[in-house]
């Protein structure tokens, strides 16, 4: 089965790439590189020791996305391609809402057109906001607070109603909570751009010192220490949330929609304490504002995807800082083709990583 994979090159797309090749999926990717690099995917390859398609292309630009049709027997699609930082979204929202929504809209008319109706959409537990209750489940009203999180809410609204009108289509809705870590062998990581925009990326560029000292963005949440509270998830584990929706779609009519979250909550001071438990770094921080658009507390109720897609969250959160932290070490800079230095960094680290399985 060839599966198109948009955005294949971020930080989660990168890891489900590795994901499904490792299943046994043929993959074709594209991707623009404005939120990732060129270099995640020859990792993709060597991680995994297969080739793919891979065509560097906008989703907006229609004519470019249609021609990957024509060239390819694409049988489904796992739709990652989106801008996703909320505080930027609250200053740039009108990008937000051309490239999230349009690019979707494009894409899924593409596919209706040569008949490619299964689909894993990227959705975000931010479609959820302020939530009254946690855990959350798929049923809980949605109210996001931010046009990042509104694009998601748009865009499942959208696929909603394609599958209503053509019952034919078969779509798996993720609502993702907050994926961290990396992969085991240190070379595939979070690589942002410029100051991070997710807690744990900020952390490790501190620890390495990359960054004087991490922003906690309030601490005056009504939580018991104060700071936000999240679902952090393993991003292999919610990779492997990907392969498990796809191979459900053949039994779906219609849209179904799942959390992919550990349904446990951590603050952001218990984050910090953790990540110094496993790496023994101290890491400064100063107390900011909250950003526009945060919230208090979320995290998920998982139980549905363990119910259907046979899927559960397996990894820690000493496991996901750990992974974070040795994708930081291995790569001080981000994504280098600078084979020498991932050599010279991979044998330093090869007796820890002797005692784990890759694959």
């Amino acid at each position: 089965m060839t599966i198109l994979i948009t955005g294949g090159a971020g930080y989660i797309g990168s890891h489900a790439c590795v994901e499904f090749l490792t299943a046994g999926y043929d993959i074709v990717v594209i991707d623009n590189f404005i939120n990732s690099k060129p270099e995640a995917l020859e990792r993709v390859k060597d991680i995994t020791g297969r080739d793919f398609h891979f065509y560097e292309i906008d989703l907006c630009d229609g004519p470019k996305l249609e021609q990957v049709f024509i060239e390819n027997k694409i049988e489904a699609v796992v739709h990652f391609a989106a801008l996703k930082a909320v505080g930027e979204s609250v200053e740039v929202p009108l990008t937000y809402y051309q490239n999230n929504i349009i690019g979707t809209v494009i894409l899924t008319h593409i596919m209706q057109k040569y008949q490619v109706k299964k689909l894993v959409f990227s959705s975000s537990a931010t479609v959820y906001g302020s939530p009254a209750e946690v855990p959350i489940n798929e049923t809980a009203p949605l109210h996001a607070t931010n046009p990042y999180g509104r694009t998601k809410w748009m865009a499942e609204e959208i696929l909603k109603d394609l599958s209503e009108a053509d019952s034919s289509w078969q779509i798996s809705i993720l609502r993702y909570f907050n994926p961290i870590g990396a992969h085991i062998s240190g070379r595939l990581g979070e690589d942002p751009n410029d100051i991070p925009n997710n807690l744990l990326p900020y952390i490790t560029q501190v620890a390495i010192g990359k960054l004087k000292q991490l922003s906690v963005y309030g601490n005056t949440y009504p939580t018991p220490d104060g700071t936000g509270i999240r679902d952090y998830i393993h991003v292999v584990d919610l990779a492997n949330g990907h392969v498990q929706a796809l191979k459900k779609l053949d039994t779906i009519q219609g849209t179904e929609v799942y959390n992919l979250g550990t349904g446990k909550g951590y603050s952001v001071f218990e984050v910090i304490h953790a990540f110094e438990r496993v790496t023994k770094a101290k890491i400064p921080y100063k107390i900011s504002a909250p950003r526009s658009g945060d919230i208090a507390i979320c995290y998920a109720n998982p139980e549905k995807a363990e119910k259907d897609l046979g899927w559960v969250a397996e990894k820690g959160i000493e496991e996901m800082c750990a992974d974070a932290w040795r994708w930081q070490q291995m790569n001080p800079e981000g994504y280098l083709s600078n084979t020498e230095m991932y050599s010279s960094l991979a044998s330093a680290s090869g007796d820890f990583l002797a005692n784990r399985k890759l694959y």
